[in-house]
C-alpha cells in the first residue's frame, strides 16, 4: 500500500440491443448519447483463441486524439508515460503470473477509463504481447465511446444470452496494432447484483480459458460510487488505482486504501500533476 501512503502524502500537500431486452437492465437510466462511426468495417478476422470470426474496425486517430487516447502514436511525446507504467505493471504481473488488472479510482473524473485504454494501446505495442480490454463501469461505460466504437453487442447482450462471447467483442485496430475489446453498450441499473451474479463469474472464468495469453484490463467504476469493485475484487489479481490532483482527496485515498488492504495494487496513477512533457530525443 505504500503507493496509496505517497499519494495521500501529495493530497496533503496541494499537489494531488433490443427495447425490451434494454428496458430489463436499465430501468431508469438515461440512454448514452450515440458515439461517432467507429470507422469502417472489414470482413472479419479470425483471432486465435476462437474459431468465431470477430469484427474488425479500424480506429480514427483524430477521435482518439480528442478523447486523450494517444498510446497508439509513438510520435507523441507523452505516449512515454503510458508506457514506463506499462514496463512497471507487466513486470509486476509476471513475476506473479498474473493476467487479470483491475482499473479504477476513488471518485469520478479521475481519468480511470482514459488510462486503462492508453495502457491497453502501450501493451498492444509490444512484440508478442497482446491484450483484450473490457468495460465493466455498467453504471458510466465509456470505453466504446473513447474508442469511437458503436457497439450494439457486448458484456450485457452475452449475459442475456443472445450473443456469444466471439459475437460481443470487437477487435479495434491502430495501424498494426490491435486490442480485443468487450464493450458494456449502454448504462444500467442494479449494477452491483450483475457484478455478483453467477454470469460474472462464468465470464471470467470463460475468458482466462479462452485468453489465457492475453492480459486483461478490466475498467471498473470508481470504488467509492458503489461496491462494484469490492464485489469484484476476489476475482482479480491486482489492482491499478488512479487518482487525480485537485480532485481526489485525503480522507477519499485512506478510504479506498481501507477497501483495498486484502487486493494487490500493482501501482498509483497520479493523474493531472502540472509536469512539464520533454523529450530526449529529437527527430
Amino acid at each position: 500500500m505504500e503507493q496509496i501512503r505517497q499519494a495521500i502524502e501529495l493530497a496533503k500537500s496541494g499537489t494531488v440491443a433490443s427495447a425490451e431486452q434494454e428496458d430489463r437492465y436499465r430501468g431508469s437510466s438515461p440512454r448514452p448519447h450515440a458515439g461517432a462511426a467507429a470507422g469502417r468495417s472489414r470482413p472479419a478476422l479470425r483471432i486465435d483463441e476462437f474459431v468465431s470470426p470477430i469484427k474488425v474496425v479500424d480506429l480514427d486517430w483524430q477521435h482518439l486524439e480528442r478523447r486523450r487516447i494517444i498510446a497508439h502514436n509513438t510520435a507523441d511525446p507523452r505516449v512515454k508515460s503510458f508506457d514506463m507504467l506499462r514496463t512497471q505493471v507487466l513486470q509486476s504481473m509476471n513475476q506473479r503470473n498474473w493476467q487479470f488488472l483491475a482499473v479504477t479510482s476513488p471518485t469520478p473524473g479521475c481519468g480511470k477509463t482514459v488510462t486503462a485504454i492508453n495502457l491497453a494501446l502501450s501493451i498492444a505495442r509490444q512484440p508478442e504481447r497482446s491484450v483484450l480490454l473490457v468495460d465493466l463501469d455498467f453504471q458510466k461505460p465509456q470505453v466504446a465511446n473513447c474508442l469511437g466504437l458503436d457497439c450494439d453487442q457486448g458484456v450485457l447482450s452475452l449475459f442475456d444470452g443472445r450473443v456469444t462471447l466471439a459475437d460481443a467483442m470487437v477487435q479495434a485496430c491502430t495501424g498494426n496494432h490491435q486490442v480485443l475489446v468487450l464493450p458494456t453498450e449502454f448504462p444500467i441499473v442494479g449494477s452491483s447484483e450483475l457484478i455478483a451474479s453467477r454470469a460474472m463469474t462464468t465470464l471470467l472464468q470463460d475468458i482466462k480459458r479462452d485468453f489465457k495469453s492475453r492480459t486483461v484490463i478490466f475498467d471498473m467504476p470508481p470504488m467509492l460510487a458503489s461496491d462494484d469493485v469490492i464485489a469484484l475484487l476476489p476475482q482479480i489479481d491486482c489492482v491499478l488505482l488512479v487518482a487525480a490532483v485537485g480532485t481526489s482527496t485525503v480522507s477519499e485515498l485512506k478510504e479506498c486504501s481501507k477497501h483495498l488492504q486484502s487486493a494487490e495494487v500493482v501501482r498509483l496513477v497520479l493523474n493531472k500533476a502540472s509536469e512539464p512533457v520533454s523529450r530526449y530525443y529529437k527527430y
